[in-house]
């Protein structure tokens, strides 16, 4: 196996599985948003309580910030060396970073209650879903510090 090879071969996968979570979840907060700021709160797919608004905003954040994160993370598995895996490495953080703050909105939306829609639910697995993977992704593009089978390392 060479070197790299063993994170090379996941991250593939994983970065598809990322953009297609991704672009689910931010189409399905643009168009919660967008029902939302029409006045349509008791839409039967919508709903929601007080947090809603903020936990809208936060989810099309996090799909941008995400997208943009998969993005740089094809172009470090296409050229895979230390120069590309600082810009995935970076933009993988901020992008979990704001997943999770995503992802506490949707606990306090859970812990406030009220009528929560279809369209809303899902969006908090979705938001769920994406900070375990980016979660798992950035774990990946770190294994290279552990040995240089599994990536490029920080050091050269």
């Amino acid at each position: 196996m060479g070197n790299g090879r063993g994170g090379r071969r996941l991250m593939g996968p994983l970065l598809a599985v990322n953009s297609v979570v991704y672009l689910i979840l931010l189409g399905l907060s643009a168009w919660s948003l967008d029902k939302y700021i029409d006045g349509h709160q008791n839409h039967p797919h919508l709903g929601g309580n007080p947090s809603t608004v903020f936990l809208l905003v936060y989810a099309l954040i996090a799909g941008i910030i995400g997208l943009c994160s998969v993005i740089l993370g094809f172009a470090h598995l296409r050229v895979w060396n230390n120069t590309t895996l600082a810009s995935a490495a970076t933009s993988a953080i901020i992008s979990w970073a704001v997943t999770a703050l995503a992802f506490g909105l949707v606990c306090k939306q859970i812990t406030m209650g009220g009528h929560r829609g279809k369209r809303l639910q899902t969006l908090e697995a979705f938001i769920a879903i994406s900070g375990v993977s980016q979660l798992l992704y950035l774990l990946l593009l770190h294994a290279g510090i552990f040995s240089s089978r599994y990536g490029p390392t920080y050091n050269g």
